[in-house]
Order: structure tokens, then sequence, then C-alpha cells
């Protein structure tokens, strides 16, 4: 986490999430935090679980991570989004059993269309993994789905 930088909201989980829910087992158990500059940050110890080539994390982890991690800086601003497309730059390998930040921040907006960019480093600030996103608002969608859920419960 920057260290200059207060945390003023610890995100909530979600449930089932693997990235970051507490019921399930499986997850990662990542904890989100809200910056005072309105990035979200998350420090992750990836294990074996994660592994993809021996002694690194599996691309698809974090690319995981980071999806995880724009949408909650796209929802911690207020807006109910879909993710419609998302770019992972592989620049070097994630180390596992080694502590690496999580960071994702609001670029910008261009009408319903809002613009993430994330990364993963190191705690000497070497960037690992960086991450675009494009999220779309669509309130419609999660008013669907809970009505969706609420019927066939």
């Amino acid at each position: 986490m920057k260290p200059n930088l207060k945390i003023i909201k610890i995100l909530p989980e979600h449930g089932w999430c693997f990235i970051c829910g507490k019921e399930n087992p499986k997850s990662l158990g990542v904890q989100w935090n809200l910056m005072e500059d309105h990035t979200i940050s998350a420090q992750v110890n990836m294990d074996r679980s994660q592994q993809g080539p021996p002694g690194f994390a599996h691309g698809g982890a974090s690319a995981g991570l980071l999806d995880e991690a724009m949408g909650s800086a796209v929802w911690a601003s207020g807006y109910q989004v879909v993710a419609v497309n998302l770019q992972v730059n592989y620049l070097k390998p994630v180390p596992l059993n080694y502590l690496v930040q999580v960071e994702a921040r609001i670029e910008k907006t261009e009408g319903r269309a809002i613009h993430v960019d994330s990364s993963i480093s190191l705690e000497d600030g070497t960037i690992l993994v960086t991450g675009h996103g494009i999220f779309v608002e669509a309130p419609q969608f999660f008013e669907t789905m809970w009505e969706k859920l609420k019927t066939s419960g």
C-alpha cells in the first residue's frame, strides 16, 4: 500500500467470490481498501493453489485480481457496471509466496463507459502486470438479476 495514503474504507467482500469471498474456501481472501486518493489497493500473497509455471502465479490468477480490483474501483465510485473489455499485459512473472501490491484507479469516463487502469507490483515498486478495463453502466442488469434470484429461491 502507498505508505503516505490513508485507508478511508474497507470494501465489503462478496460471499462466494473467488477473489475476495469469505464463504468460498478456495478464495484468495483479498481485502480491498479504498484509499484517500480514490484508488483501490490490496496486498496479496498467492500460493501454489494459484500456480501456473513452477514458482509463479498463473496468468489467469493475475487477470482475476486485476479484474476484481478494477471493478471494485468503479463500484466504489458509485457506478453499477459490467466489464466489457479487459486487457492484461504480463511484464514479469508474479512470484508465489511473495507479498504483491494490487492497485486500480479510474482513468476516465466517456458516456456510459468507465476506463480503469490497474497493476500488480512488488513492494519495491517493480511493476509485474498491468491491466486496463472498460466497464459500462448497467443498473438494469442488476435489477433483473436480483429479481431472478428472489423468484428462484
